[in-house]
């Protein structure tokens, strides 16, 4: 998955660029959409470094094997990332969890 796919994906679903981070437990592993978005005057990535941020978001998923689930579970749900509020995903790696929790 790339950067821009992703963005598409979330542009599509929520009308606005929202930043995405991932997020480790000592068991497992996140993928957030923030509250922040590209659009926003005080946001603070310009759009290239937006875009490279995604692509290695992205490019990680992909070594995962959770793209079909993340776009699944983002046009599936009925959240909306808000101030304070992330929508958050848990990523089910199945066996290979292991390998990223290290």
């Amino acid at each position: 998955m790339t950067g821009r796919e992703l963005r598409e994906i979330i542009l599509i679903k929520w009308g606005y660029s929202y930043d995405v981070q991932m997020r480790k437990t000592p068991t497992k592993i996140y993928l957030q959409v923030m509250w922040k978005y590209q659009e926003q005057a005080s946001f603070p990535l310009s759009e290239a470094d937006y875009l490279a941020h995604l692509d290695n978001i992205g490019s990680y998923l992909a070594a995962m094997g959770s793209v079909e689930q993340v776009q699944n579970f983002i046009e599936k749900t009925t959240e909306k990332p808000r101030l304070g509020k992330a929508v958050s995903m848990l990523l089910d790696l199945g066996d290979r969890t292991s390998e990223w929790i290290l």
